[in-house]
């Protein structure tokens, strides 16, 4: 998480009682009420953070903790059974470094010269199950339960078409004893089948595929589970205790058990990223549901040398592929102005991955929204992906909120964000609009700062050429300009062939400006030519300074609070997002010259009173072309206060009082020549 760094011993107990409340109520809901309060990849969400600061924090690990068990207490209805073999939960990690991490830490353990080597299968998302034989004939299958007691389903089990009841082959090649483990399923074409039956009868939909699975195989009445598509998949072979997982899983089939066919073994770790990646393409193509990828090291003597650590074997991982959901906090809400006015509120989240990408915010909509979902900053929320792409808030954790966290004022934040602006919410709305401007207004303005020359200074985009194209219609957004046809521009007012060529060519020239000038040019609240000169030293590139987080922002100096919400703001509005995106494809591609070092850089200076030989404006703007930074005040950071006739008195004290060297015309004229 990602304020895990700066957490105390006394937040994280905190933090950790609400977050052990949490999981153990979906724990018991889901592994033995078999419902789910919420989804998997949340709950793996909230599992990872309590393991994290755990590991952080080892002295507050308890015996009740979920990272010290496996699974709920089995249910009452079946006859309880031990295990005699635990059955363990692995170790889920998240990343490509994780897994490079767990394999370092398993050669630490093992005798030197070892080459480890790696087994993989695909992660099924069903109800694990141990299925015990006896020379040859199922007698007995048991449920994981708690991982050390289980519940016996052998009827229900019995009914499933692909599960053996008698082995083939000859009497005197089978062992006494086989213990096979799996996983009960339901394949997703048979489980759409299923709804499509229960929209017919007009009954209710089932959830999803597991716990419907899970669900059948707990009915006492067999009947229900004969009924139901159940698939047996095995993944693990306990008895006999061959060498290597493969040669167990080359057994597991010899017996007539089916596998998801998606078992590998490698040599290398760097082949074991590429089956994560290869994975990944084809998982969604499969028939059954998967969360991850299970790795093991092969040799089984090995595998079982490095023992278990907590309830979790280190000799294996599950990768858990980019959640659909996952949680995390809320760091602040701002609210974006955006194109049309519209006043829009903006969660801004501690980073996150979901669905393969980082989450850093997320558009609450409007005042509403927020009261909906009660969410305050500070909160630990539950967020997904729209359709895979718009980043949403599901749910907020209330369980997980502390005590002291305030309602949300939204109308208290506009005047605290806006306070030179006046906001209106007209009836019948619900949205907030800034008072006396309209959508065609607030276009016409950005576009001729976007074409000034503190800007990107294209020339024919004055005031009234912008007027015009937008009036006409054919500019609806700072994209379009990009978009303008010579042929339909020249027959505008005031326009020819020659001035709509001109017009076009120097907005052809503006798609490769400098970062610093397209930074300028966008308009962004609170961020003027010297901020944006900074912003583009600092990030560099257009889709870095797009994912700067709050504290990347905040650790620039002279960029404070309201600066960096200002630029969240304007980087989480969707329309402007997708606007950048559009100019993207149309060409536009700012740059930064990391070849040209500049004289002046790292160097700051203020300019006060009148020079002779140029206006302040165009002495500020040679200084950056310098690499000068130029501020409007002398702090301890001023290299240089540069004077002309009748100078700011406070300005000339305040450099004497801190030391600050005075520059005088004659001197400054000398610095930008050498």
């Amino acid at each position: 998480m990602g304020q895990l760094n700066s957490i105390t011993k006394t937040e994280a107990k905190s933090r950790i009682i609400k977050l052990r409340e949490l999981i153990n109520d979906y724990r018991y809901y889901y592994h033995v009420l078999d419902q789910s309060i919420m989804s998997e990849s949340a709950a793996d969400s909230l599992k990872h953070e309590l393991t994290l600061l755990e590991e952080k924090f080892p002295e507050l690990i308890t015996p009740d903790s979920p990272t010290q068990r496996v699974a709920g207490q089995p249910l009452d209805k079946f006859n309880k059974v031990t295990h005699q073999t635990r059955m363990i939960s692995l170790a889920d990690v998240f990343s490509e470094a994780e897994v490079r991490e767990w394999v370092a830490r398993n050669y630490k353990l093992v005798p030197p010269k070892t080459r480890l080597t790696f087994f993989t299968d695909i992660k099924m998302d069903g109800l694990a199950m141990s299925l015990h034989y006896h020379n040859g004939i199922l007698t007995q299958a048991v449920t994981r339960g708690d991982g050390l007691v289980g519940e016996d389903v052998t009827m229900n089990v019995r009914t499933i078409n692909n599960v053996p009841l008698k082995f083939s082959g000859k009497p005197e090649d089978i062992p006494e004893h086989v213990e096979v483990r799996g996983e009960v399923i339901i394949f997703k074409a048979d489980f759409e089948k299923l709804n499509q039956i229960q929209v017919e009868k007009g009954e209710k939909l089932f959830a999803n595929p597991r716990n419907l699975a899970a669900g059948s195989i707990r009915q006492l009445d067999p009947r229900i589970a004969s009924s139901r598509p159940l698939r047996f998949m095995a993944y693990d072979l306990v008895t006999p205790n061959l060498e290597t997982h493969q040669l167990a899983y080359q057994q597991i089939r010899s017996y007539g058990f089916q596998t998801s066919m998606q078992d590998r073994t490698f040599d290398s770790l760097d082949q074991v990223i590429e089956e994560i990646h290869r994975l990944s393409q084809i998982r969604e193509s499969l028939p059954f549901g998967t969360d991850g990828m299970v790795i093991k090291i092969n040799d089984r003597k090995v595998y079982q040398s490095l023992g278990i650590i907590g309830k979790t074997p280190r000799g294996a991982v599950a990768y858990k592929y980019p959640a659909e959901e996952a949680t995390t906090k809320v760091r602040d809400i701002i609210i974006s102005i955006g194109r049309t006015g519209a006043a829009t509120p903006v969660a801004i989240f501690d980073p996150v991955e979901v669905a393969g990408s980082i989450v850093r915010h997320a558009t609450l909509h409007n005042a509403d929204e927020i009261s909906r979902l009660d969410l305050r900053i500070g909160d630990t929320v539950i967020i997904y992906k729209a359709g895979d792409i718009i980043p949403q808030i599901k749910e907020v954790l209330t369980s997980l909120r502390p005590d002291d966290l305030p309602v949300f004022d939204y109308e208290a934040a506009l005047e605290s964000q806006y306070p030179e602006l006046e906001f209106e919410r007209p009836a019948g709305e619900v949205v907030y609009r800034v008072k006396g401007l309209d959508s065609g207004l607030i276009l016409k303005r950005s576009i001729e700062y976007y074409a000034s020359k503190p800007a990107l200074n294209i020339e024919g985009l004055g005031e009234k050429n912008v007027n015009l194209l937008v009036d006409s219609g054919l500019v609806k957004n700072l994209s379009d300009l990009y978009r303008l046809d010579a042929a339909k521009v020249s027959q505008l007012e005031r326009f020819a062939e020659v001035s709509a060529n001109k017009l076009i060519s120097a907005i052809e020239k503006s798609k490769t400006a400098p970062l610093a000038k397209f930074i300028t040019a966008l308009g962004i609240r609170h961020v003027g030519v010297q901020t944006a000169i900074t912003l583009a030293n600092r990030f560099k590139s257009l889709s870095l300074l797009i994912d700067a987080t709050a504290d990347d922002l905040l650790s620039i100096p002279d960029i404070g609070q309201v600066v960096a919400e200002s630029i969240l703001a304007y980087f989480a509005d969707e329309d402007n997002l997708k606007q950048l995106q559009e100019m993207r494809e149309l060409g536009v591609n700012p740059f930064y010259d990391t070849q040209t070092i500049k004289p002046l850089y790292s160097q700051s200076y203020v300019v006060t009173g009148t020079l002779s030989e140029m206006s302040r404006d165009e002495a500020e703007a040679k200084l950056r072309e310098l690499g000068a930074t130029v501020t409007g005040s002398v702090t301890k950071h001023t290299t240089a206060l540069i004077v002309g006739e009748k100078p700011g008195g406070s300005k000339t004290m305040k450099a004497e009082k801190l030391g600050i060297p005075v520059m005088h015309e004659a001197e400054f004229l000398e610095l930008l020549h050498r």
